[in-house]
């Protein structure tokens, strides 16, 4: 149904169009009645909704009515599955109709800048190309079904502790590179019809009232034709969030806000016309939502189970198996042990917190794979109330493991370690649960573990067990998943998104994470994650996109589908990806993109393209992904804009970031050349870097140099006479020249340069 926005705001009150930038309850927004504007319902769900019908909150503590728990984000982001997450997204989209939803709070795309961050469960990677692909992905899926979404927490909203009102210093070009390019690719690629601005503060100023942030970037550099809408009592002042370009506070504030925007406009402080804007673009997602519900919606209980199975399958990654323990042997005594094997942990706490339908048992589930369910047994072996270990249960729990072939520990992290609202202080796991691991290792030399957490953890047991599953919180049919690829009956193919450090020291934001009082200083820059453990070559526990398979993929015949191209062209990258083993399986190919002529500080390497693909055994592939201008440019702070450097460009594909499996070399050329002013205080070195100076540059070196003979510079190559002169300011030459170069002499040099450099 067509509607004319601009008609109906002028048929507001003054009154009215204040009403409506608040909602009118916790999850709804205002209707007006007497003009047929409708109220709309937003509910979280970024992997399930958690819709309230009675008693309201926004930190997961009061029930909601049930749904589908799918992966959270950490583990559909290790599922490196665009198409995957995209059908998650359009499952959501479907349950949203059934239960009336508008808006679909998520997803997260947040960077996890620390591993202590309680609320990385929620978020995609450390990384803001795989964080952007994947969120735009989900978006396209939920809006696939006539359901909004709201990308969230805009911006630098990386902690928990003290983040409503945490103050979040950095740089611009941090900003821009990597906590804003996940959001930016979402946005231009997904359209997702809200932006939810974050708690805290951007460089002194709240997000929710940052016009730089809301306005200037998100709406006038991106393109966003949606709104924006608060996190839940994230308004500091609403007249300043109006004009900074937020539409819609939530949740209403008994009439606060109302008041104070009808003031405002009153006594000039904000303009109707500014007021109307805001209204108009509301009125416009509240009827898309609105002519979008389907009446009599419903959706299939069953088949989204199984859909949340496949996905639980994609997002755990195999971190180790070694003399291939994995698959396990369908025939074999099992001895499963630790109480998250019964008391599953399948989403993280919060505001994410779903009533999942059902929750598969696993030790059924795992019970149904073997030729006899009594060839499984099971011991408690820890409690998930305590700290100290319990000698009666880790001795019956060794009695159990000894009779059996193999011992599969499940384990992990309890509730309680992490959630929304505060951020873990370590990166152990329950000492009573490490006890357990390494006293079963001691016993049994078959030992699996499976995890199950949220964020990264250490593990001092690693080097006595043989494999480790990593199934981060698989969602209500985490049972299933982990049975399915214990078993082999599908096999491995996740791949870490974040990377797991040694110990927290090993993390670029430590010592600098959570900050003095509410002052967060960024002081990593842009050495987030893999980017700082591959520049500085810090060996990790696992690196950024590992992940092994039950199969073996090689890697080969890598081209380019052009040598030199200009920043504005795009390059074709093309291989060849092999199964060479006995199964088949999915292997995630990974790009990345490193300066070998930066003028700039640069990341050793940075993810820039990735594709997942099915093979059979024996069976090859090809597989191309493209490269663009922002594959190679970083953000230039002066030019306002990305910026491609002239020179050399090394095209890595592997396995992870750690696993490079082939290169090729790319040059790449700037069509922009950056504005210069030479002046007295400029080195040689500066001057030379600079494609027009240059020439200039060298003759007059060449001129000079020939005109001062070679006094004081015997012994001297021409290679060290130019590298002595890099860091030299021109002015120097006036004392050093012994008369020949004077005031006068370089007056002129540095007009005819700054003239030749004029863009």
């Amino acid at each position: 149904m067509e509607r004319n926005m601009k008609d109906i705001v002028k048929q507001l009150t003054l009154e009215e169009k204040a009403q409506l930038c608040s909602g009118a309850s916790f999850w709804r927004t205002q209707p007006i009645d007497r003009l047929g504007i409708p109220s709309i319902m937003l509910t979280d769900g970024p992997h399930g909704l958690r819709t309230q019908t009675e008693l309201t909150d926004h930190l997961g503590i009061h029930e909601s009515i049930p749904a589908i728990c799918f992966p959270s984000a950490v583990g559909m982001a290790s599922s490196w599955n665009r198409e995957l997450v995209r059908t998650i997204g359009e499952a959501l989209g479907e349950e949203a109709q059934a239960e009336g939803v508008g808006v679909l709070l998520g997803p997260g795309a947040n960077i996890k800048r620390s591993p202590l961050c309680g609320r990385n469960f929620e978020y995609f990677s450390e990384d803001p190309y795989l964080t952007g692909e994947l969120a735009a992905a989900h978006i396209n899926g939920v809006q696939s079904q006539g359901v909004g979404t709201s990308i969230k927490h805009f911006a630098a909203n990386n902690q928990e502790h003290r983040r409503m009102s945490a103050n979040s210093i950095l740089d611009e070009r941090t900003l821009r590179e990597i906590y804003l390019t996940g959001f930016e690719i979402a946005v231009k690629k997904a359209e997702p019809w809200t932006v939810m601005a974050a708690y805290n503060q951007l460089n002194g100023t709240y997000c929710a009232e940052n016009e730089t942030l809301l306005t200037a970037i998100l709406r006038d550099e991106w393109g966003h034709e949606g709104i924006v809408v608060s996190d839940w009592g994230a308004v500091n002042n609403a007249v300043a969030s109006v004009t900074a370009g937020l539409e819609l506070e939530m949740p209403p504030n008994n009439g606060i806000s109302e008041a104070q925007i009808v003031t405002a406009v009153q006594n000039g402080e904000l303009l109707e016309a500014k007021l109307d804007q805001a209204v108009e673009r509301l009125l416009h997602i509240v009827f898309k939502a609105y002519d979008n519900q389907k009446e009599n919606a419903v959706y299939d209980k069953e088949s989204h189970h199984q859909l949340a199975r496949e996905v639980a399958r994609e997002s755990m990654v195999l971190l180790k198996n070694d003399d291939q323990l994995l698959p396990l042997k369908k025939d074999g005594k099992v001895a499963v042990i630790g109480s998250m094997a019964k008391q599953v942990r399948i989403q993280g706490g919060g505001s994410s917190h779903v009533n999942a339908t059902r929750v598969d048992d696993v030790l059924l589930e795992l019970g149904k794979k073997l030729d006899d369910e009594q060839l499984l047994v099971y011991a408690e072996g820890y409690s998930l109330e305590q700290e100290a270990g319990d000698n009666t249960l880790i001795e019956d729990a060794k009695r159990v493991a000894q009779a059996a072939e193999v011992a599969v520990i499940f384990a992990g992290l309890p509730e309680r370690y992490e959630s929304e609202g505060y951020d873990r202080e370590h990166l152990d796991m329950p000492a009573n649960q490490v006890e357990l691991i390494e006293q079963i290792a001691a016993v049994q030399p078959n030992v699996v573990v499976v995890l199950s957490n949220g964020a990264p953890i250490v593990m001092p047991w690693l080097g006595k067990v043989k494999s480790v599953l990593e199934a981060y919180l698989g969602g209500q049919a985490f049972g299933g998943a982990v049975a399915d690829l214990l078993f082999g009956d599908v096999n491995p193919s996740g791949k870490l998104a974040e990377t797991f450090p040694q110990s927290v020291k090993q993390s670029s934001a430590y010592p600098y994470f959570p900050g003095e009082g509410d002052v967060v200083e960024y002081r990593e820059g842009i050495l987030v994650g893999y980017r700082y453990f591959d520049t500085k070559e810090i060996e990790p526990l696992f690196p950024f996109g590992h992940g092994l398979s039950y199969t073996t993929f090689q890697y080969s015949d890598i081209k380019l589908s052009k040598e030199q191209i200009s920043e504005q062209e795009t390059v074709e990258v093309s291989l060849k990806v092999k199964n060479i083993g006995q199964l088949a399986g999915q292997e995630v190919v990974q790009l990345y993109v490193r300066a070998k002529d930066s003028t700039v500080i640069r990341p050793d390497k940075e993810l820039k393209g990735f594709a997942k693909v099915a093979l059979q055994p024996g069976e090859e592939t090809t597989i191309q992904l493209t490269l663009d201008k922002r594959s190679f440019a970083y953000y230039n702070t002066e030019l306002k804009d990305w910026h491609v450097v002239s020179g050399q460009y090394e095209v890595l594909v592997g396995a992870s970031s750690r696993d490079i499996r082939l290169s090729a070399t790319l040059h790449v050329s700037s069509t922009v050349v950056l504005a210069a002013v030479f002046h007295r205080n400029s080195t040689f070195g500066d001057m030379l870097a600079h494609p027009k100076a240059a020439p200039i540059v060298k003759q007059f070196m060449s001129m000079f140099a020939s005109s001062a003979g070679n006094e004081g510079g015997a012994g001297i190559s021409e290679e060290m006479r130019a590298e002595m002169a890099k860091d030299m300011l021109i002015r120097q030459l006036i004392t050093f020249s012994g008369g020949k170069f004077t005031e006068q002499h370089m007056n002129k040099f540095l007009e005819q340069l700054n003239q030749a450099v004029k863009p």
